[in-house]
């Protein structure tokens, strides 16, 4: 990991990793609101039991949040993890009734919450790019 990464990896990291704790012991609404919200855009999702899902989604939040701020982690595997949560969470947008004007990509404002996420998939993005072309550097420096 390098120092420019930093600021990236634990600002997201951070994030993310406390919405996953919160979400962990959520109640039994919460659960179902998520659940109903997830399962809309994502049909299969129906069959779980909505407390089921919540933890799984927290779960999944925890583990991505510690990918990011472990520096044992490298990039690439950091950015990949990050940017499968977030597009996960850009599709949810995509495919949920009311969250995007209608005939455009801009949200509304119930969609403003989750259209923003759109941030997380640019550094899981550069996190990825940062190691595919320190990789190419370091190639070259050794065939030179």
């Amino acid at each position: 990991m390098n120092l420019r990464d930093l600021p990236l990896r634990v600002t997201t990291g951070a994030f993310i990793l406390h919405a996953g704790m919160d979400k962990w012991n959520g109640d039994e609404a919460r659960a179902e609101g998520v659940h109903k919200m997830a399962a809309t855009a994502y049909p299969v999702l129906e069959a779980l039991p909505s407390t089921t899902f919540l933890r799984l989604l927290a779960a999944g939040e925890i583990a991505t949040g510690a990918a990011l701020l472990s520096p044992f982690v490298s990039n690439a595997k950091a950015g990949a993890a990050l940017t499968g949560f977030s597009g996960a969470l850009l599709g949810l947008y995509a495919k949920t009734p009311g969250m995007r004007k209608p005939g455009s990509v801009w949200p509304t404002a119930q969609g403003t919450a989750i259209s923003k996420d759109v941030w997380m998939l640019g550094i899981g993005l550069a996190l990825m790019a940062d190691a595919w072309s320190g990789r190419r550097t370091r190639r070259a420096r050794a065939r030179a």
